[in-house]
């Protein structure tokens, strides 16, 4: 008997049965989280790396009055051109005034008017449009100026809020409200994982209303960072909130427990380097500027930044995109919401009714 427990039980296990008892155990998904972190961790170093640590400008759309088409006129814009190795979409208007007006709907960052003798400009800016074109327009214009001998004069017609002097408050607010919208659907996943599809759409929507009024009061009232129009602000910060939220609970729909490595790669990885806030899309690698505004943090970034600083001027592009994904996402949700982890059985209220008790 000793000898045949020996042999049925004495053999070392196989490479095979190794394997199969570590998938098994709790070591399996620990380490394949390990792998999966340390990923995510190189690639959002590298993704914010790449997209903002070295803004070089690739086309700069600027509107231009006057003498441009006069010989030392043109030989400035070349030399811009050549000193920014980008091109500068240039677009002629015959006024100021409307040169402005274009400034105002966001379709240049700059204008140049130069004037009659060709030996004079005058660059407005606007950093409201973009903190950082501007700031490396007014570096370069006034450097190619001497070299071609045109005197440059440098005014910000359109300046950003006190509180906020390098134009970033508004990439954070769209930031927290990003994260805060997918971490949200997180947590409702855990800690209310009973609750039906559409009890999980409405508790998604509370945390959006309420978290947007939070973040846009700290930010106005409590910080005083920004001057908002507060009712625009918030339900801007509101809709993306409850995108961002929508956008995780349709990924937990499709791919269960493994929805964060999707969210987290479309909303932070791409979304928040390629949104405009931090560097403007013209300083942007040219497919991220692109592809930015067809997200959900580059359209709250968009709304938002003509919300504070364009008002009257308001797109209904980035309204589209916001609405859009958050859409799709319930629409996923609500179409495959059987294989959502979350939900509960219906009450047993069709059950038997238990027999009356004996007196």
């Amino acid at each position: 008997m000793a000898h045949m427990s020996h042999g049925a039980h004495g053999r070392p296990p196989t490479p095979g049965q190794r394997w199969s008892t570590f998938r098994q155990s709790p070591f399996w998904p620990a380490t394949v989280l390990v792998l999966i972190l340390a990923a995510a961790a190189g690639l959002f170093a590298g993704s914010y790396t790449y997209s903002m640590a070295d803004p070089t400008p690739h086309s700069i759309p600027t509107a231009v009055v006057g003498s441009y088409e006069q010989e030392r006129g043109q030989a400035f814009l070349d030399g811009l051109e050549k000193a920014l190795n980008a091109s500068v979409k240039v677009h002629p208007y015959e006024t100021v005034g409307e040169a402005r007006q274009v400034v105002e709907d966001q379709e240049v960052f700059a204008i140049f008017e130069l004037g009659a003798n060709g030996r004079t400009a005058v660059l407005d800016l606007s950093s409201a449009s973009g903190a950082s074109v501007a700031e490396v327009l007014a570096d370069t214009a006034p450097a190619v100026g001497q070299k071609t001998g045109v005197e440059v004069t440098v005014r910000d017609i359109n300046p950003l809020q006190e509180g906020d002097p390098r134009g970033l408050a508004i990439f954070y607010i769209s930031l927290a409200a990003v994260i805060i919208g997918f971490v949200g659907a997180i947590q409702l996943s855990v800690h209310a994982r009973s609750l039906t599809p559409f009890e999980r759409i409405l508790f998604t929507l509370a945390y959006a209303l309420l978290g947007g009024f939070a973040i846009a009061a700290t930010v106005d009232w409590l910080l005083d960072a920004l001057d908002l129009p507060f009712v625009e602000s918030w339900l801007i910060l509101a809709l993306t909130l409850f995108t961002s939220g929508m956008v995780f609970t349709m990924f937990n729909t499709l791919f269960g427990r493994w929805a964060m490595l999707p969210t987290w790669g479309l909303m932070v990885l791409l979304g928040n380097p390629s949104s405009g806030g931090a560097v403007s899309w013209p300083l942007l690698p040219s497919p991220l500027g692109v592809i930015g505004q067809w997200l959900p943090p580059g359209a709250s970034v968009n709304a938002q930044h003509t919300a504070v600083y364009f008002q009257g001027h308001q797109h209904a592009f980035p309204f589209l995109v916001l609405g859009g994904w958050a859409l799709l996402s319930c629409a996923v949700f609500w179409i495959w919401r059987h294989r959502h982890p979350g939900g509960r059985e219906k009450a047993p209220a069709q059950a038997d009714p238990p027999p009356p008790a004996e007196p």
